[in-house]
């Protein structure tokens, strides 16, 4: 059973970073990047028609973006990267993806260079605790690494 290095797709400055270790990781233990994209459920009740649309076309928005990460990722990897669209908060959806695939084993992400803070999701992450559920390997790659000091940590 492969294992599978999760990493959140977003539009942080470090998510290249944390995809960039995943894919390296993955290739130089015979895993698999999985890509999550999160996306924000509407709450327009009065307009389920425009509601239904919206969500419609984020999830299309999603499905290009993760194809072209994955390309990326295979790229890197040498593997097919497992593809995962969640809707709701990313806690939520990192804990269902995770608890939905016991082929995932480590959870990467990058933090944020410079002063600006570790990054939004490992502070949110620590905020609340982690994840519940079944333990996971956090693995928290720093967001400025070249691609040489990439290539060595993996």
């Amino acid at each position: 059973m492969p294992r599978k290095f999760l990493v959140v797709a977003d539009d942080t400055p470090e998510f290249a970073s944390a995809l960039a270790f995943a894919a390296r990781r993955a290739k130089s233990t015979g895993g698999r990047v999985a890509l999550l994209r999160v996306i924000s459920p509407t709450h327009d009740e009065h307009w389920s028609g425009v509601r239904e649309e919206i969500e419609r076309q984020m999830r299309e928005e999603a499905e290009a973006l993760l194809r072209r990460f994955a390309e990326e990722a295979e790229a890197r990897s040498g593997a097919q990267p497992v593809l995962l669209i969640e809707s709701g908060d990313v806690q939520t959806a990192i804990r269902k993806a995770v608890a939905d695939d016991p082929e995932i084993k480590i959870l990467v992400l990058a933090a944020s260079a410079g002063a600006r803070g570790p990054g939004p999701l490992i502070s949110l992450l620590l905020k609340q605790g982690g994840l519940g559920g079944r333990k996971l390997p956090v693995t928290i790659v720093p967001g400025e690494l070249s691609e040489a000091e990439l290539e060595d940590l993996a």
